[in-house]
């Protein structure tokens, strides 16, 4: 639920107004909804420090507390590098003043990319990883694939591009210099151009059994644990993508996901309020949170990726 620039892009697209007319004032009210009635329904909760520090005190007490370290988005001076930046006012050790239990980064990453971006990328993380281990927090390293070349990353030719480039960014953070504790990555293929996926939609980028074959590919270059996250597609594609996981026999350690639990109450909020988000809260999402917890049955402890015994 860190989500900053894009869900006030979806709540003024929502409501038919500006994005400078969603207040931080109703960003805050849409967070403490989603934290106040999910959290009891999860493990933890992901939030920022701009928007989300009132829905840090609204969540369960059995949740724990990611807290973002970067800003929204990248630089948009540089659109083809996609170069990540820290939030001005905050660092690792605030993040634990403010009550984090961990910190969490999102990059946006292609094993493809040249090689001086790349270095820059590589170096961020590395200043990242050494404050989290000089603080003593767990370091969560988010990557978002992408082609340098724009092309349309929802496409049927993204989607045979897609294995290569997460399986090569799982590699490639799992060094030791970068110091990160859970790699949250995307699953390797697009349930979408999966033949024999429940939400098959026709074209085909793999069959099922080669699908199965690149989950279990990019979960043997990981040498840390690591969850999976949504990446904004819908609560069925999610839970389908995590069948297939399951089916492979990937050690996955669990998820990360926001989106697709509570994304489709936004209108409800844009057009009706705080009230009948809560109660869409309570109804759809619970349900779509369970929908994900209950795929996550086959997950592993992270501590068995660390070879760490019981």
């Amino acid at each position: 639920m860190d989500q900053r620039g894009s869900l006030q892009k979806s709540i003024a697209a929502a409501k038919g107004v500006a994005e400078s007319d969603v207040t931080a004032d109703m960003m805050s009210e849409f967070k403490v909804a989603v934290s106040k009635i999910l959290t009891p329904h999860a493990s933890a909760i992901l939030l920022d420090t701009e928007f989300g520090l009132e829905a840090a005190k609204a969540r369960s007490s059995n949740a724990g507390l990611l807290l973002a370290y970067e800003k929204s988005g990248y630089d948009l001076t540089e659109k083809a590098r996609r170069l990540p930046d820290l939030l001005p006012h905050l660092s690792v050790k605030r993040i634990k003043d403010f009550g984090g239990d961990a910190v969490k980064i999102l990059i946006y990453y292609s094993p493809q990319e040249d090689a001086a971006v790349k270095d820059i990328k590589h170096a961020f993380i590395e200043r990242v990883g050494s404050e989290c281990e000089d603080q003593q927090i767990p370091f969560f390293l988010e990557f978002i694939t992408f082609d340098p070349k724009g092309m349309d990353e929802k496409g049927l030719e993204f989607a045979k591009l897609k294995p290569e480039l997460v399986i090569g960014s799982m590699e490639e953070y799992s060094k030791p210099q970068y110091k990160v504790d859970v790699l949250k990555v995307e699953v390797p293929i697009n349930a979408n151009y999966t033949e024999g996926s429940k939400v098959y939609k026709g074209q085909k980028a793999y069959a099922w059994d080669e699908a199965l074959d690149l989950f279990r590919r990019a979960a043997a270059v990981a040498k840390k644990p690591f969850i999976y996250l949504s990446a904004g597609v819908s609560n069925d594609q999610f839970t389908e993508s995590l069948r297939m996981a399951a089916e492979a026999g990937t050690d996955f350690s669990g998820v990360l996901c926001g989106r697709a639990t509570w994304k489709e109450g936004i209108p409800v909020y844009a057009k009706q309020g705080i009230a009948a988000l809560e109660d869409w809260l309570a109804g759809e999402g619970v349900k779509n949170i369970n929908a994900v917890n209950a795929s996550l049955a086959p997950a592993k402890p992270w501590y068995a990726k660390m070879g760490i015994p019981v």
